[in-house]
């Protein structure tokens, strides 16, 4: 993808540059290259151009379309919706743009999926343009939203007592009909351009990890992949890896548990290779790409790469002009696994596959293509929904695969501070293959940092055995916990695990109870 701000700045600088300094006989030719680009600058911005046009058309949009409804006070929200709109439609979806104040009952229950990106304003009250919206839905019933999934960005500003409350009761009032969140809410506070991001890396996800560019340029620190090894040997799911990361700045080691390490992938070596043969470039040519002197090959690694309809203009452009031109790769997020005083960040890391066989690009670099020892573009999150409680309370934690990697740290937190009432339930394939960090846990458990340990092993009995079932078959022990003030952490994969452990815990909970719960911070999830 060309960068949004490079065309026409970087067509002058080559043109006065090139035609200012050179020759008459070379003025010929630099005015053959200034051409050639003006011609790929145009085709991509003509793009552009024709992408606004068909996103102000997204309203009349109806058959299979997701939904992108937004409430806006400012225009910031319409702003992020028609952001989200745009980035759905460019992975080949079908969307439907409109303010909330156009959305009804019907309309609701015809969609089955809704992306809603809403503010709150004044004192936890919905937009002007949304109070209709609120007095006819939010204060009512709506039938038929069984098959509704959806998901919500709440903007608000947290120096307010009801911090993004209009969101949060949309949120709500969707749940109460049965409506399926295809995620947890994500809150923004002003503008936070991590929350925006999170938002981002869900949209690749519903669109089946389509490269979607971030919206803001990425600002990584440095580290070095200094370990990598297969948890799971022999298993019949996918490979999947403990990676371990050291900073180049030690200041870096910096998070809590629960907080995420966002990932700037590369392209594979051998994808890089067939790029720059295409192009006829020459990798080693030196280039200035994120304020870093890099080759030509080691900065088109990290750009978004282009449709071959480009690649005749892209022949002629001079290298550094081609980098400037192309956008970052998009992050991938990873939970991490371990602490600070650990001295590294750890990550568990499964390997994806995209539709034609590749692996998948973050996946694919930290598992494969970077050798150990090679820089890693990495940034934290904070992710303060997943965060441990203040006190000592006990914790049940629940999840699946590579979701243990958010329990992980969790538990490191809790034995180093000794508080010792601590239950795991989680899933996996087999027992044989897929016990993740078992040395770890079984220590864990001879010193009381572990009261208990339940595992799924999903492939090891005659019917499918899965982290929701032994929920259900502790129902009782589970109810105790939670009425001695327990807080429960759900880490693990959005599809099948998430909802399987939120309607078991509705089952032995009740729906007011699991809802009081997420209003008192003790029903937690990062699930992706």
């Amino acid at each position: 993808m060309l960068s949004p701000f490079a065309g026409a700045s970087w067509l002058a600088l080559a043109g006065g540059v090139a035609l200012s300094l050179l020759g008459p006989s070379r003025s010929a030719i630099a005015a053959g290259v200034v051409a050639a680009y003006a011609g790929f600058c145009g085709t991509v911005l003509a793009t552009h151009r024709q992408r606004r046009t068909r996103v102000a058309a997204l309203a009349g949009t109806t058959d299979g379309a997701t939904l992108v409804a937004y409430a806006s006070q400012t225009g910031f929200a319409e702003q992020l919706a028609l952001q989200t709109a745009t980035a759905l439609q460019g992975a080949g979806m079908p969307v439907q743009l409109l303010s909330l104040a156009d959305v009804d009952a019907g309309r609701l229950a015809a969609c089955r999926q809704a992306l809603f990106v809403v503010s709150t304003t004044g004192e936890g009250d919905a937009p002007d343009s949304a109070c209709g919206f609120a007095r006819r839905l939010l204060a009512g019933r709506a039938d038929g939203l069984r098959e509704l999934r959806y998901g919500i960005l709440a903007l608000g500003d947290s120096s307010y007592a009801r911090f993004c409350a209009f969101g949060h009761a949309l949120d709500h009032w969707l749940q109460r009909h049965r409506a399926q969140p295809l995620f947890d809410l994500i809150e923004v506070d002003n503008g936070d351009a991590g929350a925006l991001r999170h938002w981002q890396n869900h949209l690749s996800a519903l669109s089946g990890g389509a490269e979607i560019a971030d919206w803001e340029r990425p600002r990584y620190g440095d580290w070095v992949l200094a370990q990598r090894r297969r948890l799971n040997p022999g298993s019949h799911g996918a490979p999947a890896f403990h990676v371990v990361l050291e900073p180049r700045d030690r200041d870096a080691l910096d998070w809590q548990p629960g907080d995420i390490a966002e990932v700037g992938p590369c392209h594979a070596p051998a994808e890089v290779a067939r790029l720059l043969a295409r192009l006829a470039l020459d990798g080693a040519t030196p280039v200035r790409c994120d304020a870093r002197d890099l080759t030509l090959a080691e900065a088109l690694a990290t750009r978004m790469p282009l449709p071959d309809v480009h690649f005749a203009a892209m022949q002629a452009v001079p290298p550094q002009q081609l980098v400037d031109a192309l956008s970052p790769l998009p992050h991938r997020e990873y939970s991490i696994a371990s602490l600070p005083q650990d001295g590294r960040l750890e990550l568990l890391v499964r390997q994806a596959r995209r539709d034609d066989g590749r692996l998948g690009l973050a996946s694919g670099w930290l598992t494969e293509h970077a050798a150990v020892g090679a820089r890693i573009a990495l940034r934290i999150r904070a992710n303060r929904s997943f965060h441990p409680p203040a006190d000592d309370r006990p914790l049940i934690l629940v999840g699946n695969g590579t979701g243990l990697a958010g329990l992980r740290a969790h538990l490191k937190a809790r034995a180093a501070a000794a508080r010792r009432r601590n239950w795991l339930l989680f899933g996996e394939r087999s027992a044989q293959h897929d016990a993740f960090f078992a040395d770890e846990l079984a220590a864990w458990r001879a010193d009381g940092t572990l009261q208990r340990v339940d595992h799924a092993w999903s492939r090891d009995g005659a019917t499918p055995h899965y982290v929701q079932d032994a929920l259900r078959a502790q129902a009782a022990l589970v109810r105790e916990w939670v009425q001695e003030g327990a807080a429960i952490y759900v880490c693990g994969s959005l599809q099948g695990m998430a909802g399987g452990v939120n309607e078991a815990l509705t089952e032995i909970l009740g729906e007011p109870a699991l809802r009081q719960l997420a209003d008192e911070g003790r029903y937690r999830r990062d699930v992706y």
